[in-house]
């Protein structure tokens, strides 16, 4: 793959995830919230959304790491390097450990518990760090 094409795909990766991650996260999960009288029906689509974003955020980072390694391959950890791993620990953490959690305290009716607000919280800052991050990625110039 030529360095052009590479660099191409590599944006076109990077703005599905991140324009996704901020689509999701800070528009229409607060409309769902903000429109649906049911809230428990915003949950589940929110919820539904945000699992489908972690989909996409394990694949596109997972390949925009590939890319970099390819052609960065002179200085493997970079600051893109770095950003990019983090930001898939953050999902997969909030995909694999905290949204099940948050499920199941869903499924047994403690939406209203203290163990709810908590993991939802962090999930929360999770989400945005790795949104921060996403947009560090898509400001940065690129060699």
């Amino acid at each position: 793959m030529t360095p052009t094409r590479l660099l191409a795909g590599e944006r076109i990766l990077l703005t599905l995830w991140v324009g996704g991650l901020w689509t999701m996260g800070y528009m229409v999960a607060p409309a769902l919230f903000a429109n649906l009288d049911d809230r428990a029906l915003a949950g589940t689509l929110a919820g539904v959304m945000f699992h489908i974003i972690a989909w996409v955020g394990l694949a596109c980072g997972s390949l925009l790491l590939l890319f970099n390694q390819l052609r960065a391959s002179q200085q493997r950890i970079n600051l893109r390097a770095v950003v990019l791993v983090l930001m898939l620990i953050l999902v997969a953490i909030g995909q694999f450990v905290l949204a099940p959690e948050v499920a199941a305290l869903r499924i047994e009716g403690k939406v209203d518990s203290d163990a709810f607000a908590t993991l939802h919280g962090i999930a929360s800052v999770a989400y945005l760090v790795t949104s921060v991050l996403g947009l560090l990625l898509v400001v940065r110039e690129e060699n």
